[in-house]
């Protein structure tokens, strides 16, 4: 063999390992930007995606846009190609799960995964409002092989990602919820975690993932003087129509590494609680009077657990998790009820807090170790989604079709683009690769350069 054929041999040799390089890099890459639950990765809204859009509306930066059938305020979730979310339908009472490609934006899978059955109702709560909330709220959970969903007293569900299978079903978790069901599921390598709060039972659930057999279930009825509660408010404890309403909530947990040990950080009404996530044993709580219906997820950084709390009260709240029992008293770094979020959760970048109010959309950043406000802004509209980072920006959506999309700066940051869309966005958004997911609440989009 000649030297030029040999040497020509090692050159298509280094090509064919440089190829085979770049392609594990970019499938690592694509690991490493699936959206896979509720607020992303880490649970938190941020992201490594790069190249993010910035300006867009509904024919700039479009890559497609897919009508959704039903009603559902579940975030996208997405695994490789798939894009998953889930509707509810009042007419024909079912209950579905979609799948949409990640490339095309065609619905790739539409599964029926139950009948509605009757809501649990209890006739002394005169201002039952489920219309106030989707059917389909909570945010699957997604795995290489399996899909999680939950549509709360209406049944829990194991899919099978590539064939849509049913792999199995839980219908007995059923409580009484005026506003329906807000907590998404969580799970680690062998657990399913939710939470069920209503106003006749308060309870958190850990499941096998591999069958839906009960692992745990902890009662966390929380006792406080919620006419006492009422009276500082200023409201009459005589007054009716809401019996226990301060003992629900719709928050989804966080699984935290405390000092080598694991936590589940789990909102209740009225009160926070961590729990062992490997037996549901509690090891701490912090009380929280007259805030309840808890939506915004729980966020760990900086060695501290940030809560936010709605109902009479809107509490932030930074707390140190090492220690047991009632910490309220001992525990808490600072808090305040200055214009806090009520439903959307926060986003921390390093040691800067950044939050919206649900109502008219005020913008703020705080000093995530002090709590010391460093800005304001007014970004109008209503805010229910949670927003998301990536890319060195925070994208905003409120429920008038706006998303705007900031720098993330501790010092007073500039607006970036204020993208307006036709639909409604309840739903929080997912980053992928240099992609933004947006759920409004007809349609699902793409939006790239």
């Amino acid at each position: 063999m000649s030297s030029s054929s040999c040497g020509g041999q090692k050159t298509k040799l280094l090509f064919l390992i440089s190829a085979v390089i770049l392609c594990q890099l970019e499938n690592s890459s694509l690991s490493n930007n699936q959206w896979n639950q509720f607020r992303g990765p880490k649970g938190d809204g941020t992201s490594t995606a790069k190249q993010l859009p910035k300006a867009f509306d509904e024919e700039v930066n479009v890559t497609w846009k897919t009508r959704i059938s039903g009603t559902g305020w579940s975030s996208p979730v997405i695994w490789e190609n798939d894009i998953w979310i889930s509707s509810g339908d009042e007419a024909s009472k079912e209950l579905r799960v979609i799948c949409v490609s990640f490339e095309t934006g065609k619905i790739t899978k539409n599964i029926k995964v139950f009948d509605m059955v009757p809501r649990p109702r209890d006739p002394a709560y005169k201002y039952d409002s489920p219309h106030l909330n989707s059917p389909a709220t909570p945010t699957p959970v997604v795995e290489e092989d399996r899909l999680f969903i939950s549509y709360g007293s209406q049944g829990i569900a194991c899919i099978d990602r590539k064939s849509g299978a049913t792999l199995w079903k839980r219908r007995d978790l059923r409580i009484y919820q005026p506003v329906r069901q807000g907590s998404s599921p969580i799970v680690d390598t062998d657990t399913l975690y939710v939470a069920f709060d209503g106003t006749d039972q308060q309870y958190f659930i850990a499941l096998h993932k591999s069958t839906g057999d009960t692992k745990w279930k902890t009662n966390r009825e929380i006792d406080t003087n919620w006419a006492k509660t009422l009276a500082t408010k200023g409201f009459s404890p005589k007054g009716g129509g809401k019996p226990n309403d301060n003992k629900k909530s719709f928050a989804t947990a966080t699984i935290i590494e405390v000092a080598g040990k694991r936590q589940l950080i789990a909102p209740a009404a009225e009160a926070t609680i961590s729990y062992d996530p490997d037996t549901g044993k509690e090891i701490w709580r912090v009380m929280h009077p007259g805030g309840f219906n808890v939506a915004a997820r729980p966020v760990f950084a900086n060695g501290l657990v940030y809560i936010f709390t709605s109902g009479l009260t809107g509490y932030l709240m930074a707390i140190d998790p090492i220690g047991q029992g009632d910490i309220t008293d001992t525990h808490l770094k600072w808090i305040t009820t200055k214009s806090t979020p009520h439903i959307p959760s926060p986003i921390i970048i390093n040691d800067a807090l950044f939050l919206v109010t649900a109502k008219g959309g005020v913008a703020r950043c705080l000093d995530a170790n002090t709590g010391t406000e460093l800005w304001v802004k007014r970004l109008g509209g209503d805010h229910w989604a949670s927003p998301v980072y990536g890319d060195g920006k925070l994208y905003f959506s409120n429920k008038q079709g706006m998303v705007t999309v900031m720098s993330a700066s501790r010092n007073n940051p500039r607006i970036i683009a204020r993208n307006q869309m036709q639909g409604s966005f309840i739903a929080s958004p997912a980053l992928t690769g240099k992609s933004l997911i947006l759920r409004s609440t007809t349609h699902l989009y793409r939006i790239s350069k």
